[in-house]
């Protein structure tokens, strides 16, 4: 499926050395300072259509989303606490998780005591820096390692907060490659935290690097929306804004904490049997990695916006350690040492397979159905029993012999045969060039099980 890029815009793709590639590209947006909105956002996205012409969306603050409005839009110049020698103790340039995301402007002097009520630290990590946030309360604050936190005097601190939150917009970016079908596949990522990489420099690096790869499959069944949003005022901003078709989507999956080196975790959808979570456990299962399946819950990422029950989109996520799960998650800790290439890299794989098993997808028709036919005399015995790598599983051929009955998809017999998705569809291809099987018409039905 990796033929001459059919899509003009990207970059072209290469798998070697991919997983180089997508820790460059998070090492490059890792000192940028994102949040739900502001010039960090726009700045990322910039970056990015270097790889894919990503569509910038801007919205205006005030705008009604639903029961929200997008909010003023935040950016930050510099930070930093001084002590009574002009020492910067606490310093924004050092790393921007040192201010709490959305922090109002603050020119100010205090002494400790007064100071202490806005830092926040993690004593049972003292060295790293915790991940704070303040979108709707308008406040001020600092994270510090518990270290730096017991390391000041008790004297006066100047307090410097150089941002503002003034009217602008909400920043998203959109990439739509068109496929032979207005049906959609969407994959969403978010793109609203600071120096944090599981969380989500790797969500962005694999959202974008699958984009350069499905841009130069020569053939596209369904097409695919590709979101880079601030996680859930994003979602819920593109949903508001794209109502009117989002039926379009009939799988998606929502990218995030995939470059640790934790089991894979499949979180379902709100509906919990849609085609997404079966392709997605199919693949996992037969992947032979570690992996664990969640049923939905309305907590974690945005599925839980496009899995409301006013949309209730088969939306699932698909991630290696879950939010919360690891002691790094939401600290400094999670930073390029801890995501390594090779653990993207099978993430990537991971979704690769989804998304082919998804294309090949289908039903079939045996054309001679009275016992089974000859497979010798058609080439496929010797197929069969050949040394070559490309050597047709003769199980798999008997199964979608079997099975073809115009009822059960490729997928159905895969899960029967308890065969790779990859084998089921090369016996179903090889049968159907000897006129021994017919695809059956698209929009044919197809059940959802054996």
């Amino acid at each position: 499926m990796n033929g001459p890029g059919a899509t003009p815009g990207p970059a072209p793709f290469k798998m070697a050395g991919v997983g180089q590639a997508m820790h460059r590209l998070m090492a490059e947006l890792y000192p940028i300072c994102r949040s739900i909105t502001g010039d960090g956002n726009r700045q990322t996205l910039d970056i990015l259509r270097r790889f894919i012409p990503i569509e910038i969306h801007e919205v205006p603050s005030g705008t009604q989303v639903f029961d929200w409005t997008v909010p003023r839009e935040w950016n930050i110049r510099d930070a930093y606490v001084k002590n009574t020698k002009g020492e910067r103790v606490i310093d924004f340039n050092a790393s921007n998780l040192h201010v709490v995301s959305y922090s109002v402007p603050v020119q100010r002097r205090l002494r400790l005591q007064e100071l202490r009520e806005h830092l926040f630290s993690l004593p049972d990590h003292p060295d790293w820096i915790p991940y704070r946030t303040s979108y709707y309360n308008e406040t001020w604050g600092f994270c510090v390692s518990h270290r730096q936190l017991e390391a000041l005097a008790d004297e006066e601190y100047e307090v410097c907060i150089d941002s503002s939150l003034t009217e602008g917009h909400l920043i998203y970016g959109e990439y739509l490659l068109p496929g032979q079908t207005a049906d959609e596949i969407l994959i969403s990522c978010h793109i609203c935290h600071p120096s944090l990489c599981n969380d989500n420099l790797a969500g962005i690096a694999l959202a974008v690097h699958l984009a350069m790869l499905v841009a130069q499959w020569p053939e596209r069944r369904y097409s695919y929306r590709f979101l880079f949003i601030p996680g859930t005022i994003g979602s819920i901003t593109w949903l508001a804004r794209n109502e009117a078709h989002v039926q379009r989507i009939k799988h998606g999956l929502v990218v995030t904490c995939v470059g640790d080196g934790g089991r894979f975790t499949y979180k379902k959808s709100r509906r919990g049997n849609t085609d997404i979570d079966r392709v997605a456990l199919h693949v996992l299962k037969q992947s032979g990695h570690p992996y664990v399946s969640e049923d939905f819950s309305p907590y974690g990422y945005d599925e839980r916006q496009y899995c409301s029950p006013g949309f209730n989109l088969p939306v699932g996520c698909l991630m290696r350690s879950p939010h919360g799960s690891f002691p790094e998650y939401h600290t400094s800790a999670d930073n390029l040492d801890f995501v390594r290439p090779e653990n993207i890299t099978t993430s990537l794989d991971a979704y690769r397979q989804v998304i082919e098993v998804l294309e090949g997808n289908g039903s079939y028709l045996n054309l001679n159905p009275k016992c089974e036919p000859q497979l010798g005399r058609r080439g496929l015995y010797n197929a069969v029993g050949a040394d070559s790598h490309q050597k047709l599983d003769q199980m798999a051929l008997l199964w979608v012999l079997n099975l073809s009955d115009g009822t059960h998809s490729l997928l159905d017999i895969s899960e029967a045969a308890n065969q790779p998705f990859r084998e089921i569809k090369r016996a179903a291809d090889a049968l159907e060039r000897c006129g021994l099987l017919r695809k059956c018409a698209a929009g044919s039905p197809v059940p959802t099980g054996s």
